[in-house]
């Protein structure tokens, strides 16, 4: 393998120091270690490259290497180190025990790059190179989901301006206008939406009256479109806009407003596609409002759904790159982990495990805490891929155990107090209570649960003890001390063969939290009684939601939890394991397309902000190499 052994140095320099010291290798000799020749993948400079989905085809009857997921304890605002734990253990496997190994991730989106957090290319000596490109740009696929869904959101306003100024037959002689001999003709998208009415008529002039109505007029319910526009930068200022204050509108006017890119349908559908084919149904299945008498309106209803097919076919193309010690990496779509499901790409895991094979390792991060991120991998990734993962690692840290075990208020941006960097073994003893419960509800999916401890200077090993013997007692297959942060891959061999021996000793099989085939209110409660809740509250407007969407044949989704990350309930401050509490659920919203339902339990900003100091003062260009400075 091409595998590259580190320097470390201590203290550790910053992330983008470290990034920059190293050269990558050319990305062709990363796919050649994975067995990929040029016909594989296309190029994209010299450290990247789109593996594309042929790949798979050809190695559809290789059997898959083993397959881990990588979440969390409930996390403190600081971060627990979850993508930074994930590179490091694939740097283990790689680059120390000599396994075959690819890690998946999700793209960042620029906003937070740019904004508060920064970036999310692992961190210390354990990263994603060139960090640069992989925080901003990459392959530019963030760019084309932005394009696609901003081309619906104008397709949307469009129609209803179009509509609302003709009548039903200058409508649809617009729609299907004659050809250069005279005749009209339906295209293949329009049969789609003949077909949802049972028309079977092929030739527009057959149409009855009746029929070119149903045809031609969506007559979209401008209070009920859910669809809104969106871009890859934090602006709370867009967050609520007008929109056909134009003189040509004709007062058309409308409340609308914009989403970070990230939180476009259009990512979940990335995201839990298995094939192009597949895409461009889920595609063409997003519901973006209803009509005036209820119906959902789709994409290709609007006729979009090939166009946003076209938009995105070179996006659903994984991007390879590698880790600082020289093992490979697909990066590949960034669903928000709230309103979606916070985890990268079926196509991204599926090609890597045929890459792998038997004996290899797939290792994948799943977004906030497990209660959150492992929860959807579960539920509504692995349903969709049919695939099963074999071991789940649970990152946790001292730090974020103190605070759930009562100590002070955790705040980004302010200095730790000194409870969190002096030695107190019964306030970790305390806050060890969230660790168990993740460790109980990961294994009832009938995987091995390994807890990897991100040290940190001031953990003691009498905390650490704690902590490892509070894990096995919960029901940890093996719980290890890791410092991949100050000493890369080195600093997770022990982790490394702790996953070697889980997934080996992995007998049962995949066991889902709730079937598809019961009520909407039944699969969230089962979710709720996960978090420790006793019940489940619906708002008026969540009841209204529910009986649409069911009503609409939309019941038999998964369904994706909007909750805050911060803890079990949908009390912020509520830390630790807290049991009792009733779960409010205020709206009820749907990502058709994409394949689930999303209560949201309280408010869910959909387009951040910047701070008062954002991360774009320390962000800069050296004009002498050309390399870049300030990344975190």
């Amino acid at each position: 393998m091409s595998s590259r052994k580190l320097q470390v140095v201590s203290p550790v320099p910053a992330d983008i120091d470290i990034a920059n010291s190293i050269v990558p290798l050319h990305i062709s000799e990363i796919a050649k270690d994975l067995q990929l020749n040029p016909d594989h993948y296309d190029l994209y400079g010299k450290y990247k490259a789109k593996v594309l989905l042929s790949v798979f085809d050809e190695l559809k009857e290789r059997q898959d290497g083993y397959y881990v997921v990588v979440g969390g304890i409930t996390p403190t605002p600081l971060g627990e180190g979850k993508s930074t734990t994930t590179v490091g253990l694939c740097q283990a496997l790689g680059a120390f025990l000599d396994k075959k190994v690819v890690t998946t991730l999700r793209q960042p989106s620029q906003g937070p790059t740019f904004g508060i957090k920064g970036g999310a290319a692992g961190g210390g000596y354990s990263q994603v190179i060139p960090m640069d490109e992989f925080n901003l740009h990459l392959t530019g696929d963030i760019h084309a989901i932005t394009a696609a869904n901003n081309l619906l959101a104008a397709a949307i306003d469009t129609r209803i301006f179009h509509e609302n100024t003709q009548k039903d037959a200058a409508l649809f002689n617009r729609l299907c206008p004659p050809n250069k001999e005279g005749n009209r003709e339906f295209n293949d998208i329009m049969f789609r939406r003949l077909k949802k009415f049972n028309i079977t008529k092929t030739k527009p002039e057959d149409l009855t009256p009746e029929e070119v109505n149903k045809f031609a007029r969506l007559d979209i319910d401008p209070d009920s479109i859910t669809w809104r526009r969106v871009m890859d930068v934090n602006d709370r200022f867009l967050r609520k806009i007008t929109v056909g204050q134009g003189p040509d509108e004709k007062g058309m006017v409308r409340e609308t407003g914009f989403d970070i890119s990230v939180a476009s349908e259009i990512m979940a559908v990335l995201a839990l596609t298995t094939s192009l084919s597949d895409m461009r149904e889920r595609l063409g299945k997003m519901v973006i409002g209803n009509s005036k008498s209820g119906e959902p309106v789709t994409a290709d209803d609007l006729g979009l759904g090939g166009a946003l097919t076209v938009l995105m076919k070179d996006a659903i193309n994984p991007t390879l790159m590698q880790t600082l010690e020289g093992t490979p990496v697909l990066v590949h779509a960034g669903p928000f982990a709230n309103i979606a499901h916070g985890n990268s790409s079926i196509v991204a895991d599926k090609i890597a495990l045929k890459l792998v094979g038997p004996g290899g390792y797939v290792v994948t991060e799943a977004g906030f805490g497990s209660d959150i991120g492992t929860e959807k991998f579960m539920n509504i990734k692995c349903r969709y891929s049919g695939l099963k993962p074999q071991c789940a690692i649970i990152v946790a840290t001292i730090r974020a155990l103190k605070m759930h075990g009562g100590g002070p208020l955790v705040t980004a941006g302010k200095p730790l107090d000194r409870a969190y960097v002096t030695e107190n073994v019964g306030l970790v003893e305390a806050g060890c209570v969230n660790l168990a419960r993740h460790i109980e509800n990961t294994k009832a999916y009938g995987v091995n649960v390994v807890v990897a401890v991100n040290k940190f200077s001031t953990d003691t090993d009498a905390e650490i003890a704690a902590v490892k013997n509070a894990a096995l007692a919960a029901g940890a297959f093996d719980a290890v001390l890791c410092t991949h942060h100050a000493h890369g891959g080195k600093g997770a061999v022990e982790l490394g063969i702790a996953v070697q021996k889980a997934c080996e000793n992995a007998t049962q099989p995949l066991k889902f939290l709730y079937p598809l085939d019961i009520s909407i209110k039944e699969k969230i409660e089962a979710i709720a009684r996960s978090y420790g809740a006793s019940g489940v509250e619906y708002s008026d407007q969540a009841e209204k939601q529910i009986e649409m969407y069911t009503k609409q044949g939309f019941s038999g989704l998964p369904i994706c939890m909007a909750k805050t990350q911060y803890s079990f309930s949908d009390n912020a401050s509520a830390k630790g394991a807290p049991s009792g509490f009733v779960l409010p659920i205020r709206d009820v919203r749907g990502s058709i397309g994409a394949g689930f339902i999303y209560p949201l339990v309280g408010t869910m900003s959909t387009m951040p902000g910047l701070p008062t100091r954002p991360c774009f003062y320390d962000i800069d260009v050296d004009t002498e190499t050309g390399r870049v400075k300030g990344l975190s």
